[in-house]
């Protein structure tokens, strides 16, 4: 299934922080909670782990924004955008030594919010799966998902949900148990970005995840119902990845 993008709000301002909600659900963005102090985000992701965390630096509270960052980076590896007025030099620098993913100042403007959620996603997924050339238009893997871009926004999917992906010339459809998603990049790329435990070819066009196959015959393998072709030399690699009984 398609999962939003889930984001953690930390801002102390309620008024700020239920108009960041709701900027971030006209997004199409999923809000996994606000909460006003540090202590409370620290709790909050040990529970609910979101994909990122916006966070205001001047927190009120036995932790400041800039502490709270670090606290939580002591334990999770979790993008964090900092939402800032105006900050003085030494507190910037503060923040800059925490390596937020990105600096958002308020009023936050939708459009500005969008991208740097965007920004900070494919930052993400970069310093996991590097790659030499422009990924801007391509799936973003980590270890157990992989976000996609559908229309004005970027949905997540989890790699386990994944049933197969099929190629069509320079396009990739990749296929789960009750949704499509088309993607601009090759049936090579995906093969290298998923993850090779989890993901075989069986044919010049398809790969298939295979925890989901059902059956291999001699010329095809099932998934879901759905019948993919099996190439001749491809069937015993493919039985090989099997423990029989």
């Amino acid at each position: 299934m398609n999962i939003a993008v889930k984001l953690l709000i930390v801002e102390d301002d309620m008024i700020v922080a239920a108009d960041i909600a709701l900027q971030l659900s006209k997004l199409g963005y999923e809000v996994s909670g606000i909460v006003l102090r540090g202590e409370e985000a620290i709790r909050h992701v040990e529970t609910d782990r979101p994909d990122l965390i916006l966070l205001d630096i001047s927190l009120k509270g036995l932790l400041d924004g800039i502490e709270t960052a670090q606290a939580i980076h002591q334990r999770w590896n979790i993008p964090i955008i900092y939402v800032t007025t105006n900050t003085d030099e030494a507190t910037f620098t503060r923040a800059k030594n925490t390596r937020p993913y990105a600096f958002i100042s308020k009023p936050i403007r939708p459009v500005e919010l969008q991208r740097t959620i965007e920004l900070a996603v494919t930052r993400l997924a970069d310093e996991h799966h590097p790659a030499s050339n422009d990924n801007s238009n391509k799936p973003f893997v980590l270890s157990d998902r992989i976000f996609v871009r559908l229309r004005e926004k970027i949905v997540k999917i989890f790699i386990a949900d994944i049933l197969y992906v099929e190629a069509d010339r320079n396009y990739c459809h990749l296929f789960t148990a009750n949704k499509e998603y088309l993607m601009t990049t090759t049936l090579k790329v995906m093969e290298d970005k998923l993850p090779a435990n989890h993901f075989v070819r069986v044919h010049r066009s398809y790969l298939v995840n295979l925890t989901q196959v059902d059956e291999v015959s001699d010329g095809h393998v099932s998934v879901m119902g759905k019948s993919i072709p099996l190439s001749h030399n491809l069937r015993e690699g493919l039985l090989k990845r099997f423990t029989t009984i």
